[in-house]
């Protein structure tokens, strides 16, 4: 019988950092101490990318260029992404530990999944060195992957497929058939379609939806509802196979695809 024998979590917004804030408020801050100001959508939208590709991507945006352009006098350059990779670095690197809290359901999902004799491997937009801090952070509170791949241990970071292969090729797993990625951004996604496995979205904790976890539990659920549905509509039509209201619908989900592959 075919079976998903593996699956492949992102980091923040989908295992730890509910909400994905700690790579926004950095971005804002560096951002603001450039001279620009950037909003919360125009931070979050390339969110899951390698963080310096991250930088690019937020100054190729129309809004943000032309005010690049405005305050300099020039387009923006290399340098320009160096000087606030550098800052970004500095940021992060100060506060990280402080987001590796892991999100509601997520240990006890995988602990379960992991029981049945599934792997979990794991990808992110963060390098090796923050990745040494984030990951015995999560471990000290029960999040525990077999296997991580880093964008700077690969040819390319997401939307290429590198990190996924790599995953593949150290847990020992034959057919991208047996393989789930799971994640909660527009990268992630495009990740898992890049690479050919099955791929699912998340929509609680994520980045698209940006809630923090009090905002979360405050939202009215008439309003919370709209913003899911928004949220379940733009992973769809990135492209996701499936998207989930919560990590816990993940085991369900590994059954439906079992179910599909075997009829």
């Amino acid at each position: 019988m075919n079976k998903v024998s593996c699956i492949i979590m992102d980091w923040a917004g989908t295992a730890v950092d509910f909400g994905c804030f700690a790579p926004l408020n950095v971005f804002l801050s560096v951002f603001r101490e450039k001279g620009l100001d950037i909003t919360y959508r125009q931070a979050r939208e390339p969110m899951g990318l390698l963080k310096v590709d991250h930088i690019r991507a937020i100054l190729e945006m129309e809004p943000v260029r032309e005010q690049f352009e405005r305050k300099y006098g020039r387009s923006w350059n290399e340098s320009d992404v160096r000087e606030l990779y550098a800052g970004f670095e500095t940021h992060l690197f100060a506060s990280l530990k402080d987001f590796t809290t892991p999100i509601p359901g997520v240990v006890e999902t995988l602990e379960g999944l992991k029981a049945r004799g599934i792997k979990v491997g794991s990808t992110t937009g963060y390098t090796a060195e923050m990745m040494d801090i984030v990951r015995p952070g999560a471990a000290a509170r029960g999040y525990v992957v077999d296997n991580l791949v880093t964008p700077d241990e690969v040819p390319a970071g997401r939307p290429a497929p590198y990190m996924v292969y790599r995953n593949m090729i150290d847990l020992e797993i034959p057919s991208v058939d047996q393989v789930v990625k799971v994640g909660d951004t527009m990268a992630d996604i495009r990740e898992g379609l890049s690479a050919k496995v099955h791929t699912v979205g998340i929509i609680t904790g994520s980045n698209e939806l940006g809630l923090s976890e009090e905002e979360y539990e405050a939202m009215p659920a008439a309003e919370l509802n709209r913003m899911k549905e928004e949220v379940r509509r733009r992973m769809l039509d990135a492209g996701a196979h499936y998207v989930l209201d919560s990590i816990r619908e993940l085991p369900a989900c590994i059954e439906e695809i079992n179910a599909s592959m075997n009829r």
